[in-house]
């Protein structure tokens, strides 16, 4: 089992208040993770001796939680990863294509989750594997992955992202597709969008470049829901080159041409803004030339 200890410095703003007021509303600490601390030795502590919830704190005090232990369930596999950004907190991998991220009944020590427990176990980590953004086995791109429970609770619907994708046809503006998504009848994978009873779901989308019959959008989700863009774009007769599920070609490529390519955050423990990108597969741009 590996350690983890977190250190958040008090400020100004939080001087003379209780320690669970900085924690939960600076730090992002659950009132549920709270609640576990209280069962771990100095849990919350400062200067080495245990802070109790209720105790009053003053700025500059450096508060440290150390949190609950960690067990990876997942096989490890050793395999190749493209590693964009890792700290001890969180990392981000640019997933290729035909690799899923979880494992499934048909996908068992061929995953992301395999490849990143292999990593991590080499590097004396021991945690669940916990990607924040979950992206279809044929679909290219940045996946961020918490290395702790913390870091998951506090990026959990704090992330965003940017996609690339090429479709069939002429785009010429820019749109919003507002279409319930839902499982088609009769299947398990597959999905449809306009039927009523579906869920809520929200795709914006913006032409970048026309060629070769074809055109590049970027595109931003409001809700992230199974095939949301694949299903969205095929919705508007303009489905993603290779995505013959949802009456896409597979004359130029062979998978569904989209990618993950920009991801922004704040990181849970520096607080700080990151952006990162990961460049468009050569198989997307090929389509085009």
């Amino acid at each position: 089992m590996n350690e983890v200890i977190l250190k958040f410095t008090v400020p100004e703003t939080c001087n003379d208040v209780q320690a669970k007021y900085f924690l939960r509303k600076n730090c992002k600490i659950s009132a549920r993770l709270l609640t576990a601390l209280k069962k771990i030795n100095l849990g919350i502590s400062r200067d080495g001796t245990l802070l109790k919830a209720t105790d009053k704190i003053y700025e500059g005090d450096v508060i440290r939680i150390r949190l609950p232990e960690d067990e990876n369930k997942i096989i490890p596999v050793e395999m190749p990863i493209d590693i964009i950004f890792e700290d001890e907190h969180i990392m981000v991998i640019n997933k290729p294509y035909n690799m899923p991220v979880h494992p499934t009944h048909n996908h068992i020590c061929d995953t992301l989750a395999n490849a990143v427990s292999f990593y991590l176990m080499k590097n004396g980590v021991n945690t669940c594997f916990r990607a924040l953004n979950r992206l279809d086995k044929d679909t290219t791109g940045l996946v961020l992955i918490a290395k702790h429970s913390y870091a998951a609770a506090y990026l959990s619907g704090n992330t965003e992202k940017l996609y690339t994708a090429v479709c069939e046809g002429l785009i010429e503006n820019q749109g919003t597709v507002d279409a319930p998504i839902s499982i088609l009848e009769g299947h398990t994978i597959q999905r449809t969008a306009g039927a009523v009873g579906g869920v809520h779901a929200v795709t914006h989308y913006k032409p970048i470049k026309f060629s070769n019959g074809h055109t590049m959008i970027e595109c931003i989700l409001e809700t992230g829901r199974t095939h949301q863009i694949r299903v969205h774009m095929s919705y508007i007769s303009h489905p993603l080159a290779g995505d013959d599920m949802y009456g896409g070609s597979l004359k130029y490529i062979n998978r569904q041409a989209l990618h993950c390519g920009t991801i922004s955050f704040v990181h849970p423990v520096s607080f700080e803004k990151i952006k990162l990108t990961s460049e468009i597969p050569d198989d997307m741009k090929n389509i085009l030339r």
